[in-house]
């Protein structure tokens, strides 16, 4: 009997590798999502394309990641369709792409999409080419049949192929003009209009004054635009604005975005009010809220922001943890529905709050809520300015109807970027509670131990997978400046060794004749300064060349950067509400870094005040002085034993 049970199980092993594809040797976990797909996907490489020069095939090119809800809906309706599947074997090479381990090929693409649609795109992005990469299509989300105005696979497919055999002078014609458009350049404009002034019209312009956030439809996060709101408020000390900022943070923080339960952020919210997130949690999400909470609550000493703080990290470290690594993503689908494990029946509500004594209180928060807002069930959006009586035990109740449920699919894949963003989040926590820089330095040496090998950084792997995919711009960038914040903590010197050490590495690799690239390997892409899911690795570079050429005092790193912020005013002109980190980038030129230098001992002490300092590019260096010196890269503009005067002299250089 145990004979015939191995039999079975070797021959359904082998029935599973014979039908497996070329993804199954794949490390990526969406790559492997796709493995049993009766597709015969390849993974990019010159070989595939090689392929289809042979066969003389178009290449149909597929973009998505793991946690991509519409990616799975077009898995389940064409991708694992066998008469479409025929398709597609038939035609064309097909050719799938993880976009988090290749965002530099994603960004290439999607910025042809918004070039070509005059929107943004988004995933599954599926392009169509040529064997030489020429796109002659492009299009996100296709449907397996007609649908509304946009035609079906089932007959998309032959029509393109068609044209491809029998009009080819069409569809390169076709392809050479959607090339053009990718390439095309901004048109040379007035610069000098540049100002705080036209940057702070531009995001003021983006704000929705009914429920808070940027535009006035589904919400994202937008974190580095937030940032950029918080330092002209800040550096123009318009009140109207910083109650604007608070009242991003108090309704992202209050509303559906944020999952009341177990803490942590939703990707973005599917309606202008905030109300129903799209229920992916994204650790770069995570990493680029929470150093604004930590501001936030700096500010105003408000409970309910260090709360986000210490809840989203404990969600991070139950769900997101590895060996002290952070893995990516969380689905937003759990038992094949969306949503399913975060919200409950109108039933399960009122059964919770029937043990709860503060049960008007919470009703009347959740108001309309109570009555099903997601699918006639109910997803835990609060109304209220604050957090009502008896929310713990509340949420206890809750968290106690969600462990007889299945926690959606979790990417483990390590990347290497948004990892350094989370490091460098703890760091920033940790003037909310030391414990978070212990933290943070674990994470660290974790991560530096995985990817970091013999002096070369590496891009994304899964645990006990050494990585083979070398370092973009964006590890690079990010990595850096969790370095720098590091150093600002304990002022670790290694750790302002290690990140001037990326950095050279970084201009070296990445920057050639004032261009910023996303990679240095065959698929060469010139950086954007769009902040499109999160913050550019662009944006945040110059902003490292700006902090490192004052904390090491090094002209090198300032023309660097000055050069390269010269060559995209154009860009920053016609790109504002979609720069942000550049533009606080631009700011720190103009308004200028400044570097508060003293003894560690004085500065580890006095660590709460120097973090209230009311100027949004300061940084902190040790020197051996008996007094504070505040500096920029032009001179010492005040020394005093007193952090009173010298705090004061550091606010009123902003207003001059």
């Amino acid at each position: 009997m145990f004979k015939l049970f191995v039999s079975i199980v070797a021959i359904c092993i082998t029935y599973v590798q014979v039908n497996a594809n070329e993804l199954a040797y794949e490390s990526s976990p969406y790559l492997q999502q796709h493995k049993n797909n009766p597709i015969n996907w390849l993974p990019y490489s010159e070989e595939a394309f090689i392929k289809a020069k042979e066969e003389d095939k178009p290449v149909f090119l597929s973009i998505g990641y793991s946690t991509c809800h519409w990616c799975h809906v077009m898995a389940k309706e064409s991708f694992e369709n066998k008469e479409l599947a025929e398709l597609f074997n038939t035609y064309f090479i097909c050719i799938k792409v993880d976009r988090e381990e290749m965002p530099h090929l994603d960004s290439y693409y999607q910025k042809l999409f918004l070039k070509l649609k005059k929107h943004s795109g988004g995933w599954p992005l599926s392009v169509f080419m040529t064997p030489e990469k020429q796109p002659f299509y492009i299009a996100t989300y296709i449907p397996p049949k007609r649908e509304h105005f946009h035609e079906g696979l089932d007959t998309l497919l032959l029509t393109l192929y068609k044209k491809y055999k029998n009009n080819h002078a069409a569809v390169l014609k076709q392809a050479a003009a959607m090339q053009s458009v990718a390439t095309s350049k901004l048109q040379n404009t007035d610069t000098s209009s540049v100002s705080l002034s036209t940057l702070q019209a531009s995001i003021e312009k983006d704000i929705d004054r009914i429920y808070g956030g940027f535009s006035r439809n589904r919400k994202f996060p937008q974190a580095s635009k937030l940032a950029l709101l918080m330092d002209i408020s800040l550096i123009s000390n318009e009140k109207k604005l910083q109650q604007q900022a608070y009242k991003m943070l108090d309704v992202m923080a209050l509303r559906g975005l944020y999952d009341h339960i177990e803490g942590g952020f939703f990707r973005y919210a599917t309606d202008a009010a905030w109300e129903i997130p799209h229920f992916e949690k994204m650790l770069y999400n995570q990493a680029e809220l929470i150093p604004l909470y930590v501001r936030g609550f700096l500010a105003t000493n408000k409970k309910l922001y260090a709360d986000v703080v210490d809840e989203t990290i404990q969600m991070l470290d139950k769900r997101f943890v590895d060996q002290e690594l952070y893995l990516s993503a969380s689905d937003a689908d759990s038992d094949h529905k969306e949503g399913e494990y975060f919200i409950f029946s109108v039933a399960e509500i009122k059964d919770a709050l029937a043990k709860n004594p503060y049960a008007k209180e919470i009703e009347k928060a959740l108001d309309l809520s109570m009555r099903g807002n997601f699918e006639g069930r109910v997803h835990i959006n609060f109304l209220s300015d604050k957090r009502p009586k008896g929310f713990d035990r509340f949420k206890q109740e809750l968290l106690n109807i969600r462990k007889e449920k299945t926690y959606p699919f979790i990417d483990t894949k390590i990347n290497t970027a948004w990892n350094a963003m989370m490091i460098e989040a703890l760091y920033k926590a940790s003037i909310i509670n030391e414990k978070y820089a212990k933290k943070a330095d674990r994470h660290l040496q974790a991560l530096l131990d995985f990817m970091f090998i013999r002096g070369e950084l590496y891009h994304q792997s899964i645990v006990n997978k050494e990585p083979t995919q070398l370092g973009l711009l964006e590890d690079y960038s990010f990595l850096i400046s969790a370095l720098i914040a590091g150093y600002e903590v304990d002022f670790d010197k290694k750790k302002l060794d290690l990140a001037e050490y990326l950095l050279r590495k970084a201009i070296r690799k990445f920057y050639t004749n004032g261009v910023w690239y996303l990679s240095d390997d065959e698929f060469i892409v010139e950086a954007g300064v769009e902040d499109r899911y999160y913050t550019s690795a662009l944006g945040k570079m110059l902003q490292n060349l700006l902090n490192m050429a004052s904390l090491t005092e090094s002209r090198k790193y300032e023309k660097v950067a000055f050069e390269s912020l010269k060559n995209m005013q154009n860009t920053l002109t016609q790109e504002l509400s979609n720069a942000p980190s550049l533009a606080i980038a631009f700011l720190m030129k103009n308004i200028e870094v400044v570097t508060l230098k003293g003894s560690r001992q004085a500065l580890k002490q006095n660590k709460l005040q120097i973090a209230t300092i009311k100027y949004p590019y300061l940084l902190k260096k040790t020197q051996r002085y008996n007094e504070y010196l505040a500096c920029t890269m032009k001179s010492c503009f005040a020394i005093d034993k007193n952090l009173d005067n010298i705090q004061k002299t550091i606010e009123e250089k902003i207003r001059k």
